[in-house]
């Protein structure tokens, strides 16, 4: 007979859960919580999900293990008062002005505070008003005033991530999150991915927004607005307005898009596609000819799709930077791309383009305003909105998601394949790279590649994939903390792989800060709306999208290619 406990008068068998609260939520129970997230580690702060044992005594329920036979309950008087009493001091100190607040509607305090029913607070508000917003961060804002202490952002920043840049500082009432010695943000090795906003329960930390900008723009008649969205936003907008997660509504986000008003609407899938035809080049360059880099072959090639990946790679290891892929985002590749092709139509027609990406990512706001994506002064992408901007912008206008009808991207730029839509997903640059490289082009060797191990959710996966006389071994990593682990293992001889797919975000760009915050169960079902996009695809590798073979067939990437579509970064802590 297996391990049980007694949880509000009914048995709950358990096995592998750590502690008492994964058991509650076992048992279908919402126990509520404000400082526990399954993928960090245990804090326990808030005290909110405590519980009562059969003596009378209370126990955070995050932090105490299960034991066989164990009898408690997740509701009594003495548990409501006491959770009631720690929401009243929380918002003793907290800023209430929740109408005006980014996280309205949203924020766990705020819902936690209606669900216990707290209409009035006893104590007089403390808090300081002379505590000064953060807004020094191309991507990130942080509001003091809105902090509960519970230390989700630290634990992300500093375990998960590795970077480090905030933690507490000071203590008893004094204490607060910030970063060392007083310096805001931008001053920090701070690399924009956002995770620490994505679960922040309050609005402490929230991400830049860029709408005014982008509402402006389209509001005048002199500026052609022109928008790409990235693959990871079809699985995940949808879910805002009541469809499961995973399924793929980018049809219905072109429809959206033109009723806001963009004049032109494009697939990111499309560059992702010219981004493998640059990036797999580079790879099969570096392993004919080993010499043209520092230490040969004993170091793999990295991609460089991730801004995040990249900024801590400048903070944290700057001698593999010879080793990341020239290559520049897809972004900013359909940055280029889209400025040149309208650029004798603007000087035809008297006009501006400005260029907008909707983003799963924090961090791209930051890319876009790198010196090394500005020519002439301007930039090749002039705002970048995340996925929760756009659900802003379209409830704003109204427009009933649900119901309208989708659409196809604007030409000449409306074609992509499965391999630049799985961009989105932990695994999918290099799946798609593979298709490139190898030589085997049929369907079985598609299967093949699939099933070599880039795919699946963990932090780090390894595969062993033939390639032309040799075996190419390749990691894909996804989370800065599993990544800066990888590097060391490589650095000490321990591993050595010819390809290493690094994103910043754990779990991907489908769990990118700028996407409706998502658990496990959501994010294995974007996953898969990922890859069930790819498999409706009619094309299905990136060198047979006939987009791409114009434009680098007398079409404009035709002896520029190298020109447009490749960066190297100046070592330096802040640009």
């Amino acid at each position: 007979m297996g391990k049980y406990m007694i949880i509000d008068g009914n048995r709950i068998e358990f096995d592998k859960e750590k502690n008492i609260l994964q058991v509650i939520q076992k048992a279908g129970i919402h126990v509520p919580t404000l400082c526990y997230y399954s993928d960090l580690s245990i804090y326990g702060a808030c005290r909110m999900c405590v519980v009562e044992d059969n003596r009378g005594g209370i126990m955070a329920s995050c932090s105490t293990p299960p034991k066989n036979k164990m009898e408690i309950k997740t509701n009594s008087p003495k548990l409501y008062q006491h959770r009631k009493m720690i929401l009243e001091l929380l918002l003793s100190s907290h800023c209430r002005d929740c109408t005006i607040c980014e996280k309205n509607g949203k924020c766990r305090l705020q819902l936690l505070a209606s669900r216990y029913g707290l209409t009035n607070i006893r104590f007089k508000n403390s808090k300081n008003e002379s505590i000064d917003i953060d807004a020094s961060s191309k991507a990130i804002i942080r509001d003091p005033s809105k902090c509960i202490l519970c230390g989700d952002c630290v634990r992300m920043c500093n375990e998960t991530q590795h970077v480090g840049a905030i933690d507490f500082a000071h203590r008893g009432a004094d204490m607060l999150v910030t970063p060392a010695f007083g310096r805001t943000l931008a001053e920090t090795d701070c690399v924009n991915c956002g995770q620490c906003a994505a679960v922040c329960p309050t609005s402490a930390i929230t991400i830049k927004t860029d709408l005014r900008e982008v509402w402006s723009a389209i509001y005048n008649p002199q500026k052609r607005v022109v928008v790409q969205v990235a693959p990871a936003v079809r699985v995940a907008l949808g879910e805002e307005f009541g469809l499961p997660a995973g399924e793929n509504s980018i049809g219905k986000i072109f429809t959206a898009m033109r009723m806001l008003g963009f004049d032109a609407v494009f697939d990111t899938s499309t560059s992702a596609d010219i981004t493998i035809m640059e990036e797999a080049a580079e790879l099969g360059n570096k392993l004919e000819h080993p010499e043209l880099y520092p230490k040969g072959n004993q170091w793999p090639l990295f991609t460089s799709c991730c801004p995040g990946w990249i900024r801590f790679v400048e903070t944290k290891h700057p001698d593999i930077l010879p080793y990341i892929s020239t290559c520049k985002s897809p972004m900013e590749m359909f940055g280029v791309v889209l400025k040149e092709h309208f650029k004798p139509i603007d000087k035809e027609e008297n006009k501006e383009t400005v260029s907008v990406a909707v983003m799963p990512c924090v961090a791209k706001k930051y890319e876009a305003s790198r010196e090394e994506f500005i020519r002439d002064g301007v930039p090749d992408v002039d705002y970048v909105i995340t996925t929760t901007e756009l659900v802003r912008m379209i409830k704003e206008v109204g427009v009933q998601f649900n119901e309208i009808e989708p659409e196809a991207p604007d030409t000449p730029f409306s074609f992509y394949s499965g391999a630049g839509v799985i961009f989105g997903v932990t695994g999918g640059v290099t799946e798609a790279a593979l298709r490139k490289v190898v030589s085997d082009k049929t369907s079985q060797s598609l299967k093949e590649i699939s099933f070599s191990g880039v795919r699946g959710m963990e932090g780090v996966k390894i595969a062993e994939v033939p390639f032309k006389d040799t075996i190419l071994r390749i990691a894909v990593v996804s989370g800065l903390g599993n990544a800066d682990n990888l590097i060391e293992k490589i650095k000490s001889g321990e591993e050595h792989f010819d390809f290493v797919e690094v994103m910043a975000c754990p779990y991907g760009c489908i769990a990118g800060a700028g996407q409706p915050f998502s658990h496990t169960g959501e994010r294995k079902q974007r996953s898969a709306g990922m890859y069930l996009a790819d498999k409706a695809s009619l094309i299905k590798r990136s060198e047979e999208n006939p987009v791409v073979q114009s434009l680098y067939q007398g079409g404009l990437l035709d002896g520029r290619a190298h020109e447009l579509l490749h960066v190297h970064y100046k070592v330096s802590k802040e640009e």
